[in-house]
């Protein structure tokens, strides 16, 4: 598939050169394809390709957002996605690591309010980074879950095989609403690893009886 990513950071680039090895091809989208992060993610995987945002999106199968969530809506409001599937990777976190919405609202349920026309699912946000990398647990007979969200069950159907290609369970949690609950799922992760100094090298796991 061609996947673009909105922001290329630490989970960005992590979703995108795992994805990338498993044979998608990565669309980075920045409004300045020359920017030091865009030429930096290059220099890191050469396959990688840069194009400006809405010929990104326009290029694109589905789209990643993995940006600060405060600069979200002036990055989506002029975009247009004819549908697509839009990833939302992002978090609103506020002062002492709490929820930026004040727990009213889900930070992707903002995201579909500023891009009308995606379809938003969240997926890629109970984890930091370094288990974005790759999702390999030798010493268990079990894969780690990644929760996903949303309101389109065709969007979240795209979903499932990427989570697959990097190594993930994929669990259905609901509508987009439920997003919120993943979100505070993040800030605990957030809170033990880079509050509490718990090692960040952990998953969550679903187990059925």
């Amino acid at each position: 598939m061609k996947l673009a990513f909105i922001g290329i950071g630490n989970v960005g680039f992590a979703l995108a050169d795992n994805l990338q090895k498993k044979g998608h091809d990565i669309i980075i989208a920045h409004d300045n394809v020359k920017s030091s992060s865009v030429q930096l993610a290059k220099q890191k995987n050469p396959k990688f390709n840069a194009l400006p945002l809405q010929e990104a999106v326009n290029a694109s199968d589905l789209v990643f957002l993995a940006t600060p969530f405060g600069i979200n809506q002036s990055i989506l409001e002029p975009l247009q996605f004819h549908g697509k599937t839009l990833i939302d990777c992002t978090n609103p976190v506020g002062a002492g690591i709490s929820h930026g919405l004040e727990s009213k609202t889900s930070g992707a349920e903002k995201v579909q309010e500023w891009a009308p026309d995606a379809k938003v699912v969240k997926s890629y946000t109970i984890y930091g980074y370094e288990n974005l990398i790759h999702a390999n647990f030798p010493n268990y007979n079990v894969k780690p879950v990644m929760l996903i969200a949303g309101d389109y069950n065709e969007a979240k159907e795209q979903v499932f095989p990427l989570n697959s290609d990097m190594g993930f369970e994929t669990l259905d949690v609901g509508g987009l609403s439920q997003a919120l609950h993943l979100e505070h799922m993040t800030l605990l992760w957030v809170k033990m690893v880079r509050a509490n100094g718990h090692h960040p090298n952990f998953t969550w796991a679903y187990l059925e009886r």
